[in-house]
């Protein structure tokens, strides 16, 4: 038997056995969650593949986490692969993924729509997206259109429905047309008030026919917001008739110190070519057609010959951050050279930008500073002469004879010789300054100061060189120059009072605010004729002034000035009930001393229907309802319209002065006599703003978790005290024209915008956003005085000032107005509809045939990403327009062809026409401007600078390539759809008309963006 002692020892090595076995289990648990446990590390990126920093990364359930650093990069211990890892961002669309046999999670975070736009830029501050009760559409950076950008107006293009957006030609930094829901005005224009960092922007000329906003990098643009609704736009009366554009650059980020680089290489072309006869067709039409023939013996494509191959290049630097919440800053330098395709045809433009933001007293002084500086060098050829030779010059005719252009029959001008001796350049520099002081004086009352100063000087000289044997164009024989100095001054100061204050369920913002805003614009214009020919240009010449050849000056300065009276209220409860009341009061030095001010009231409420108890499991994310209504102005009329004008004058007729009287009674010849005075204006202190009053019913909504969102819009604007130039009713009055406003005349424009947009993701690698809108407007002009008010024009010999479209009572805007062709008769002339059945070809047999306004307008997109890789296409287009081709009309006859000059197949359709028959203004010019454009489209890769070994350097690089109108369908025979370069009458707009336009190019770029 074992005794006590043995049990015991038994017992006690037992007990250390269990004792040591413990341990070693005890200590073997923590090895094996560790052999569990792992590391995972990722990047978190946003749609653009740059980089996130401040993302929230957590494992789902428990209260482990981390944030991403500066480089969006982060690193998380998790338990195992059925962690689940979530991240999230204010502003961004959370995302989750499960671990699995993953030790890296590189993810692309998509913008949440519920957040993404909570804070829209509005007049006069910002205001959460929730509690706007007008129509604003707003676009960020990263969904700007890509490309070859001049100005901002094209990163809209088809962006946003309700605006419509064309270039009046494809030249280089070419005006354009912006019109937002409908055309509403006579003579005023159609561009909208554009607002750059607080500063409203004067849209007067800088020179010669540009866009008011080239001098904007479009690199430097962080949003844009446009205002569409009397609601939205009337805090900015007088001038917000159609519509405000707010355009916010891009400012630093406290915390955050980001280099960015980019640069671009582009290639652009002719898309389009007119198809005229080939040199083999142009012999023997011409002889087909009894014709002419001059035959030069060669085979030339003048399309081609006078087009090239533009080359683009833009190079970008931006650096921005904050040392502190206290102070942050946004500076950048930018050089864009776009070469046209026409030859000798370029912009260049230095850009420099600087935003600064300096806060103090615990944040309740806040001041900020902006600065913009450009320089841009335009440089232009004789665009219409040169598109008329493209395509007329006889092909036969060789391009060069012994190396040199040859010259052309009757001693015309070789187009090629005319690159060589003709320039026209213009060189813009302007400076855009503002600095805004802002104080929190209590609680919730700011007091702001805006002050700042735009001002832009252009010197623009327009030259040939002698060329002696041109002998009929005196201006080529002997040299010619032509200097255009402008300068125009626009500042601004204003002061506002905001005041937000919240209790409970209840908010409000008042707005109170003054407005002084001078514009003083100056032109000087120098004309010079006869130089030597030496092969130097006339602008680096002397040029003594002669009887033959005589030096002419013409001057003119004008002032204007605007004050303005204003103040908002907004109203919330319950973040479901909304109210936005507005007023402003404008006071013009362009208006008649009766009507100096103007004053223009809005009102709007909102409901968001899925804030209410009952929409809690409703399938809505969101859904809000908005109506307004609201009065805006349009001043941007000629300045003194309303004052006394009168003009020197001496009309001599047989040694006699009939307009002028002498001092001296004894006088008997006219050295005797003054210069007279004439009336050119006579007085009207009655003149009256134009009005537009709008009505806005709009629904927003979203599905499917913000995934699906939208809006619908219902407008009826309607513009009244139309202004015009007008002929007395009284033939005895002492001037020919007048200002005044027409009364009951109307401008209406109605109709639906309907946007729709889906964000989807397959899995965390792919994801993809598709979209678009269409806009639906109806044009009617109303109770106008006269029978058809014209404004396009023909030109050309025997067509000058023949009306192509104009505003008619019950008919939309812009409406052509002709002769209905009907074929050629059996005389070999023209046949048109005998609209009234008289038996008589008149002038009363002109109907309204169309109009140059589209009653559509839509675009579309697409968006996909796959890891680094993402594509973007965007159309546009529009439906429902005519587009009258005063190209075709001008050029493309038989009467042409026999005179050896080369047309399309169009001037031969007939063959019984005779030579002889005119080119009468009617519909047989007329086509169909519906179109479908593929604007652009971009490939791009985001290389994660960690597989090169740059991760410690570089957040991101991308390569991308960028085709931009890459196709058109279209049934229209011009260059392009997309054309407005018609002649106007009196001042007052045309639309629609393609008179020898500057052709569009198809564009590919290549570009490099690094982030550091």
């Amino acid at each position: 038997m074992p005794t006590i002692t043995h049990v015991f020892k038994f017992r006690l090595q037992h007990m250390i056995c269990l004792w040591l076995f413990g341990i070693i289990v005890c200590c073997s648990m923590p090895v094996a969650i560790a052999q569990s446990q792992k590391t995972v590390t990722g990047t978190v990126l946003d749609a653009s593949k740059e980089p996130l920093p401040g993302v929230a990364v957590t494992i789902k359930g428990k209260t482990t986490g981390t944030v991403t650093d500066n480089f969006g990069k982060y690193s998380i211990v998790v338990g195992g692969p059925d962690d689940v890892l979530l991240f999230s961002l204010i502003g961004m669309m959370p995302e989750s993924v499960v671990v699995g046999n993953q030790t890296q999670v590189t993810i692309t975070m998509t913008q949440d729509v519920r957040t993404l736009n909570e804070i829209v830029v509005v007049g006069y501050g910002t205001q959460k997206k929730s509690d706007i009760t007008g129509a604003i559409s707003s676009v960020k950076s990263e969904d700007f259109n890509r490309g070859v950008v001049t100005n901002p107006g094209q990163l809209l293009q088809g962006k946003i429905s309700g605006v419509n957006i064309t270039n009046s030609s494809g030249e280089p930094g070419a005006a354009q047309n912006v019109i937002i829901r409908g055309i509403g005005s006579l003579r005023s224009g159609t561009q909208p008030l554009y607002v750059v960092d607080g500063f409203l922007i004067d849209n007067a000329s800088q020179g010669f026919e540009t866009n008011p906003l080239n001098f904007l990098n479009p690199n430097d643009i962080e949003s844009m917001d446009v205002l569409k609704d009397a609601s939205a736009t009337a805090v900015y009366g007088a001038r917000a008739a159609n519509g405000v554009v707010v355009i916010t650059t891009k400012k630093g980020k406290a915390g955050k110190t980001e280099m960015s680089f980019s640069a671009s290489t582009a290639w652009s072309s002719l898309s389009r070519k007119i198809g005229v006869f080939s040199a083999d067709e142009f012999r023997k039409q011409v002889v087909a057609n009894k014709g002419n023939l001059i035959d030069g013996k060669g085979n030339t494509d003048w399309q081609d010959e006078l087009t090239q191959t533009g080359l683009s290049k833009q190079i970008d630097l931006s650096i921005g951050g904050g040392s502190s919440d206290k102070f942050s800053y946004y500076a950048s330098a930018g050089y864009q050279d776009q070469e046209g395709i026409l030859k000798k045809s370029n912009l260049k433009r230095y850009s420099g930008k600087l935003n600064m933001n300096q806060k103090a007293i615990n944040g309740k002084l806040n001041i900020d500073y902006n600065l913009t500086a450009s320089r841009t060098e335009n440089l232009r050829p004789s665009i219409t002469s040169t598109i008329t030779d493209m395509i007329s010059l006889n092909p036969t005719i060789p391009a060069y004879t012994d190396g040199q252009p040859t010259l052309l029959p009757t001693n015309a001008l070789n187009p090629l010789k005319r690159y060589d001796i003709y320039s026209d350049k213009a060189v813009n520099n302007r400076i855009l300054a503002s600095i805004s002081p802002s104080v929190e004086i209590v609680k919730g009352l700011v007091y702001k100061l805006n002050l700042g100063v735009d001002y832009s000087g252009t010197t623009r000289d327009q030259q040939y060189k002698p060329f002696p044997s041109v002998v009929n164009e005196s201006n080529v024989s002997n040299g010619s120059l032509t200097t255009t100095i402008s300068a125009n001054t626009n500042r601004l100061v204003e002061n506002t009072l905001n005041y937000n204050w919240r209790k409970d369920n209840h908010n409000l913002i008042l707005l109170a605010g003054h407005s002084y805003q001078s514009f003083l614009e100056e032109n000087r214009k120098f004309i010079f004729t006869g130089f030597v020919n030496n092969n130097i240009d006339p602008v680096y010449q002397d040029q003594t002034s002669t009887k033959d050849l005589p030096t002419t000056v013409d001057a003119s300065a004008t002032k204007n000035e605007l004050q303005s009276f204003f103040g908002r209220v907004n109203y919330t409860f319950k973040d479901k009930y909304l109210f936005t009341a507005t007023l402003r009061a404008d006071g013009s030095s362009k208006f008649g001393a009766n009507n100096k001010y103007g004053y223009f009231p809005s009102v709007a409420a909102g409901w968001n229907i899925s804030n209410e108890a009952f929409m809690t499991n409703s399938f809505f994310s969101n859904l809000k309802l908005r109506a307004s209504w609201g009065q805006t102005g349009n001043q941007e009329i000629p300045s003194k319209i309303t004052k006394t004008s009168y003009s020197e004058d001496r009309l001599t007729t047989d040694d006699k002065s009939y307009n002028t009287y002498p001092i001296d009674p004894t006088t008997t010849t006219i050295s005797g006599y003054p210069y007279g005075v004439a009336y050119t204006r006579i007085a009207n202190p009655n003149l009256k703003w134009e009005v537009s009053t709008q009505v806005n019913v709009g629904i927003d909504f979203a599905f499917l978790d913000n995934r699906l969102t939208g809006t619908l819009d219902y407008f009826n604007k309607q513009s009244s005290n139309i202004l015009l130039e007008v002929t007395p009713i009284d033939p005895v009055q002492p001037s020919s024209v007048y200002w005044t406003n027409i009364l009951g005349m109307k401008i209406q424009n109605n109709g639906l915008e309907f946007a729709l947009d889906y964000n989807g993701k397959i899995n965390n690698d792919f994801s993809y956003n598709i979209g678009g809108n269409v806009t639906y407007i109806q044009n009617k002009v109303k109770k106008s005085p006269y029978t058809v008010l014209a404004t396009g024009a023909a030109q050309g010999s025997g067509q000058t000032g023949a009306t192509i479209n104009g505003y008619i009572t019950n008919e939309p805007i812009g409406a052509f107005y002709m002769y209905e062709f009907e074929g050629i008769g059996e005389d070999g002339r023209n046949k048109f509809k005998d609209a009234n059945g008289d038996g008589a070809i008149l002038d009363n047999d002109r109907r309204v045939v169309g109009s140059a306004i589209p009653k559509f307008i839509y675009a579309y997109h697409i968006n996909l990403r796959y890891k680094g890789f993402d594509l973007g296409i965007n159309f546009n287009g529009v439906a429902g327009n005519k587009i009258y081709n005063h190209t075709a009309m001008s050029l493309f006859t038989k009467a042409q062809l026999t005179t050896s000059n080369n047309t399309t197949d169009f001037a031969t359709k007939y063959p019984n026409e005779v030579t002889s028959n005119a080119n009468t203004v009617s519909t047989r010019y007329l086509e169909n401007g519906s179109f479908l454009r593929l604007n652009n489209a971009t490939l791009g890769y985001s290389l994660a600078p960690e597989k090169i070994g740059l991760a410690n350097v570089v957040r991101n690089i991308r390569l991308a390539v960028t085709g931009q109108n890459l196709f058109v369908a279209t049934k229209y025979s011009g260059f392009d759809p997309e054309i407005n370069t018609g002649s106007t009458i009196g001042g007052v707009q045309t639309f629609g008309i393609d008179y020898f336009t500057y052709p569009k190019a198809r564009t590919f770029l290549i570009s490099l963006n690094a982030t550091f």
